[in-house]
C-alpha cells in the first residue's frame, strides 16, 4: 500500500440507499465534506422497487428509482462528493481508517459510515427475476397495499414470512403460503396465528416451480415435493420471504456482527465496536428494513460522526 495511492478524506460513507444519502446530506450540512461511494447498486434496494407510497412527503407516491435520484441530488446540492465505486476491502485496525475501492484505490478517513444495506434472498428462478417489480416483491409491507382485494402467494417459513403472511391476510382475499418442508421454522406463536387465519392457505412440502405471467404476475405453479404433483394457482402478487443477507462481508474481523452478519450497533446509536466507524440502514437493521427507518439511522450516523470528530478536535 504505497502512500502515493492513498487519498485522505474527512468522512467516508459506504453505500447509497436512503441511509447513505441521508448521512451525506447531514454530514455535508455540518461541513464534514463527506465522500460517498455508491456501491454495486446505486440507490440500493429502492431502485428495484416500483411505486413507493409509504414514505412521508410524497402524497401521490413516487417510483423508487426516482426517489433515490432526489436523495442523491439533495446530497450533491449540500456539497457531498458522490462517486461511483465499490468498497472491496477495509483496514480498521488503526486511525486513520483505510478503505479500498474497486480493488485498486485506497482511501483514508477520519470517520467511516457503513450503509451497505442488505440484499433480499431470492429463489433463483428466471420468472421471479423477470417479473420483479411487476407483481414479484421481497417486501410485503412495502408492496402489499397494491394487492388489496386480490389473491397473492408468499414463499417462506420463518417468523418474517409468517408476519408478512399475516399482514397480507388483512389486505388480500386469499394468501397462498408455500412452505418447503412439512413444518415451519417460525416460532410456535407465529405458526399458530398463521394456521388459525382463515384466508391463509398453506401448501406444505411444496416449492415454487414457476411464477406465471408474461408482463405481470398472473399465477404460480406449485410443486409438491413428496409426490411431484403440480398445481397452478391464479394470483396477482408473489412475495418472497426467505430472508435477507446483510452486505457486511468486507467488515468481518473488524466490526462485531450477529450470527447472520448484521452489524451490531450500541442501542440508541449508530456506533459500532470500532470508535469512529458507524453503521446505518439495513446492514444493521433486521427488524424494520424500511426506507424511512434507514434514512433516520443515516441521520443518526452523521450526527454521531460529527460529535466524534468534534471531540477529537478534527471538525
Amino acid at each position: 500500500m504505497s502512500n502515493e495511492a492513498i487519498e485522505k478524506v474527512h468522512v467516508l460513507i459506504i453505500g447509497s440507499g436512503p441511509a447513505g444519502y441521508t448521512a451525506a446530506i447531514y454530514a455535508a450540512r455540518a461541513n464534514m465534506k463527506p465522500v460517498l461511494y455508491q456501491g454495486i447498486q446505486p440507490g440500493g434496494q429502492l431502485t428495484i422497487t416500483t411505486e413507493v407510497e409509504n414514505y412521508p412527503g410524497y402524497p401521490d407516491g413516487i417510483q423508487g428509482p426516482e426517489m433515490m435520484v432526489h436523495f442523491e441530488k439533495q446530497a450533491v446540492r449540500m456539497g457531498a462528493d458522490i462517486r461511483y465505486g465499490l468498497a472491496t476491502k477495509v483496514d480498521f485496525s488503526q486511525q486513520p481508517y483505510k478503505v479500498q475501492i474497486d480493488e485498486e484505490k485506497w482511501i483514508e478517513a477520519d470517520a467511516v459510515i457503513i450503509c451497505t444495506g442488505a440484499s433480499a434472498k431470492w429463489l433463483g428462478i428466471e420468472s421471479e427475476q423477470r417479473l420483479n417489480g411487476f407483481g414479484v416483491s421481497a417486501c410485503a409491507v412495502c408492496d402489499g397495499f397494491f394487492f388489496r382485494g386480490k389473491e397473492v402467494a408468499i414463499v417462506g417459513a420463518g417468523d418474517t414470512a409468517c408476519e408478512e403472511a399475516m399482514y397480507l391476510s388483512k389486505l388480500c382475499t386469499t394468501v397462498h403460503m408455500i412452505v418447503r418442508r412439512d413444518q415451519m421454522r417460525a416460532s410456535k406463536v407465529m405458526q399458530e396465528r398463521v394456521i388459525n387465519t382463515s384466508n391463509i392457505k398453506i401448501y406444505w412440502n411444496s416449492s415454487t416451480d414457476e411464477v406465471l405471467g408474461a408482463n405481470k404476475v398472473e399465477g404460480v405453479r406449485i410443486k409438491n415435493n413428496a409426490t411431484g404433483e403440480k398445481l397452478e394457482v391464479p394470483i396477482s402478487g408473489f412475495f418472497v420471504a426467505i430472508g435477507h443477507q446483510p452486505n457486511s462481508d468486507i467488515f468481518k474481523g473488524f466490526i462485531d456482527m450477529d450470527d447472520t452478519g448484521y452489524i451490531k450497533t450500541i442501542p440508541g446509536t449508530s456506533k459500532t465496536n470500532v470508535e469512529g466507524v458507524f453503521a446505518a440502514g439495513d446492514v444493521q437493521d433486521k427488524n424494520y428494513r424500511q426506507a424511512v427507518t434507514a434514512a433516520g439511522s443515516g441521520c443518526m450516523a452523521a450526527l454521531d460522526a460529527e460529535r466524534y470528530l468534534s471531540a477529537l478536535g478534527l471538525k
